[in-house]
């Protein structure tokens, strides 16, 4: 009856077999971003957040995200994690502060990481934005997408 990959022949939700798949070395690196004003961007170098220290907590929640990512996205296998690490990195104009977040997330297992690796950088940017909407709600978080991964039927790297 489905030609989806996520339907039974009932027409109802399944999550996909994948026993049948390669056990490879699986990686995949994501990026995601928040741009904030001056007195944040100094609260967060200076670590003057009256929250505690900003970077450490959100690091920590994308963390707890990654490895929490198949209790919030309803097809996604829950994976043995080998590892997660996310990292940060500003730019800035006049005007405004854009923190980068990139994670990076491992496994060895039949199905890839990708969608722990954007699920840790949107908490990474949603936790940043938690520890400072006191200072400005007016944050905005910027896009989030894959960077790269490896492992599995096909490598990818965005262009």
């Amino acid at each position: 009856m489905s030609e989806f990959t996520h339907i039974n022949e009932q027409g109802r939700a399944k999550m996909v077999d994948v026993s049948e798949k390669s056990i490879t070395k699986r990686t995949a690196i994501a990026h995601s971003s928040i741009i904030v004003n001056d007195t944040i961007y100094q609260q967060i170098t200076n670590n003057t957040n009256k929250k505690g220290n900003v970077l450490n907590t959100a690091q920590i929640a994308g963390i707890m995200a990654a490895k929490n990512t198949a209790s919030l996205i309803p097809m996604c296998h829950p994976l043995p994690i080998s590892g997660v690490d996310v990292s940060f990195d500003w730019s800035s104009t006049d005007t405004q502060h854009t923190l980068h977040i990139e994670t990076t997330v491992s496994t060895t297992g039949r199905t890839g990481v990708e969608m722990e690796a954007l699920t840790a950088a949107s908490a990474t940017a949603l936790t940043v934005y938690d520890m400072c909407k006191a200072v400005d709600k007016g944050m905005i978080i910027g896009q989030t997408y894959l960077v790269k991964k490896t492992g599995g039927k096909s490598d990818y790297a965005r262009q």
